[in-house]
């Protein structure tokens, strides 16, 4: 999968979460967008919960697949792939391509 279809992905949760949001505190559909885990932050633990939820829907939706994203395997990651849209992007890749190699 190219990096443009896992962000397309992703950029379709942003826009479903946000119509759960204040327009004031909508996600920017960008690889830089802060999600968790930095001073930036758009998402406290309960929001990127449901987040990941829906990312992990539109994901399996465009893949094919079920993947899991929350789990002890993202916990154990040296950088924290959940701290921007295009860190989750590119941990998303890392996970289909370990599934399909």
């Amino acid at each position: 999968m190219t990096q443009e279809t896992i962000l397309h992905t992703i950029y379709r949760a942003i826009d479903e979460f946000n119509t759960l949001l204040p327009t004031s505190q909508h996600l920017a559909k960008s690889p830089h967008t802060p999600l968790f885990g930095g001073s930036q932050a758009h998402l406290d633990s309960m929001g990127l919960v449901n987040f990941i939820i829906l990312v992990e829907q539109y994901a399996e939706d465009t893949f094919g697949r079920a993947i899991s994203l929350a789990d002890e395997r993202a916990m154990a990651q040296r950088h924290n792939p959940f701290e921007t849209t295009g860190a989750l992007a590119d941990y998303i890749a890392r996970i289909l391509d370990e599934e399909t190699a």
